[in-house]
């Protein structure tokens, strides 16, 4: 078994900062990949390039390094579990164990700020989760409007999502998210 853990969008300052870490060992990213490795899951975390403007093409072609196969775990966060929602909509032909997207975002008001270019440029499957063992999605009521209209878009489209409502994680920026490994075991 093994898990790919998508990390979300940092902004271009945040990337550049030397005094955070890489965006892949930011936030509750290297809680989750030691916890699932001390379980025997193999757990990698997605490192993109330039993150910060994110090119569907540059993530795919990082996430397609590693294995995906039916018992492969994925966990995206905001940008990450847009990347993730994309992916698995256009892979019809994939079958994976869990997915968690966690507070996922996608851009919903096509904000160029973001910079994002044509990231979520598709159309949703509104039955990805049926190939999947099981889809969650965390999101807090205190979270930017994005992305709870993100949420509030998935719902609307897509079936067999298991919503875990909270409401005071904002943008579950943390060090540890229990929560999420509980739903994972």
């Amino acid at each position: 078994m093994n898990a790919i853990i998508v990390p979300g969008r940092p902004d271009r300052a945040e990337h550049y900062d030397p005094s955070r870490p890489s965006n892949s060992e930011d936030h509750w990213y290297t809680w989750l990949k030691r916890q699932l490795i001390l379980r025997d899951i193999h757990a990698v975390t997605l490192e993109p390039p330039f993150p910060f403007r994110p090119r569907y093409d540059e993530w795919k072609r990082e996430f397609e390094r590693f294995d995906i196969v039916p018992d492969t775990i994925l966990v995206g966060h905001s940008c990450g579990g847009g990347f993730l929602v994309r992916y698995l909509s256009e892979h019809t032909d994939l079958h994976v164990g869990k997915v968690v997207l966690v507070a996922p975002w996608m851009n919903p008001d096509n904000n160029p700020i973001s910079d994002t270019a044509d990231f979520f440029k598709f159309d949703i499957d509104p039955d990805f989760p049926a190939r999947t063992q099981s889809t969650a999605v965390f999101i807090s009521n205190d979270d930017d409007v994005s992305v709870t209209s993100t949420v509030e878009l998935l719902k609307g489209m897509v079936r067999g999502l298991d919503i875990h409502q909270y409401e005071d994680k904002g943008h579950f920026i943390t060090s540890d998210f229990s929560e999420l490994l509980s739903t994972l075991m």
